[in-house]
């Protein structure tokens, strides 16, 4: 694994030499490939869109992502930042000199690259989603070929990017990008055969939630027990990241977990909402409405940050869960229901 991952060191140190120039474009490619922006971007438009798909995304994106956490608990990957100031692999020599970034010093393990797996699992998703409704298979023109070759390159290209990006900040090596691309299409392709989650009622959302939680922490109180620390890469974070300030606690394992599970069990609440059963309309004006809408009251959830303590305390993961909770029951199910009543009332005027 040392050549493995002085190899990655080596390209991570080529990458920032003869790329720093790009340093605003790589920094903003990880900001858009997290999580967040599926949730609070790419839902809310494709939920007026196509219910299915936007389902479907939340879906693979917490499913995703929840395997993720399992596959870093057991791979115990490490990470740029920190493995080149603590590995015996180059001796007396002298190390090879990693930028750090503000968004590099992430505090979980680093295999697979979760950015890469939920940005691979989104898109993937996406593309085959615009594919299958504008250009099916039995259509076999010119154009039609053209198009979808355009989309899956440009999905492509978006992979390739979020993989330099992340190997660029340091925050991952080059095989951990590629298992994450690869690990999030494959999720995305199972959840395409999936059909019970399009009218999944609240109750499954519910044992989904505890399902996903209870055998989290019953994985990390087992291996604690054992004797096995799934927390130690919050040592290392806080020690090797070069400013406090970017260690970015609401990275932390069980943030990320209850943030995702939030989010799952809220759009169970909004789907299963009688101001949901009642506000659905087809008019475009309806649906503009209440895209706009969304992103709006999202952005405005997205801005509430955890504090950078050195911990997180019980009220904080509490907050996290209620936040991300509401997010979605209230955007997708009070936002139409109020601009229904609105529309309702300027029609019977």
């Amino acid at each position: 694994m040392d050549l493995l991952h002085s190899a990655g060191v080596q390209a991570t140190s080529y990458l920032q030499e003869n790329f720093l120039d790009f340093q605003e474009w790589f920094i903003f490619i990880s900001t858009v490939a997290d999580l967040r922006t599926t949730f609070f971007v790419f839902f809310p438009i494709w939920f007026q869109l196509r219910e299915a798909v936007a389902i479907r995304l939340i879906w693979v994106a917490v499913i995703g992502d929840w395997l993720n956490l399992v596959f870093k608990w057991i791979l115990f990957g490490e990470r740029p930042y920190w493995w080149v100031h603590e590995t015996d692999f180059y001796g007396t020599s002298t190390l090879p000199v990693i930028k750090q970034f503000p968004i590099t010093c992430e505090t979980g393990p680093g295999s697979p690259s979760g950015h890469a797996m939920g940005s691979s699992g989104v898109y993937y998703i996406m593309v085959t989603a615009l594919v299958s409704h504008f250009l099916p298979l039995q259509q076999k023109t010119l154009t039609a070929r053209c198009l979808r070759g355009l989309l899956w390159t440009g999905f492509w290209v978006v992979q390739v990017c979020v993989c330099l990006s992340r190997v660029f900040l340091a925050a991952h090596f080059p095989h951990q990008v590629i298992a994450g691309v690869i690990s999030g299409m494959m999720v995305a392709e199972v959840f395409k055969h999936i059909d019970f989650i399009y009218n999944a009622s609240l109750w499954q959302y519910t044992r989904t939630t505890f399902f996903l939680f209870g055998f989290t922490l019953g994985f990390y109180l087992l291996l604690k027990v054992l004797g096995v620390d799934l927390l130690w890469t919050l040592e290392k974070a806080h020690k090797w990241c070069e400013r406090p300030e970017w260690v970015h606690i609401d990275t932390t394992p069980f943030a990320s977990l209850l943030r995702n599970l939030g989010i799952l069990f809220g759009l169970g609440l909004g789907l299963n909402s009688p101001m949901y059963t009642e506000s659905r309309k087809v008019s475009m004006l309806f649906r503009l409405s209440c895209i706009l809408a969304s992103l709006f009251i999202l952005h405005l959830f997205d801005s509430l940050e955890l504090p950078t303590d050195r911990e997180i305390t019980f009220p904080q993961y509490r907050n996290t869960w209620l936040l991300s909770q509401s997010a979605p029951s209230v955007s997708y199910a009070l936002i139409p229901y109020c601009i229904s009543w609105l529309l309702q009332q300027t029609e019977e005027r």
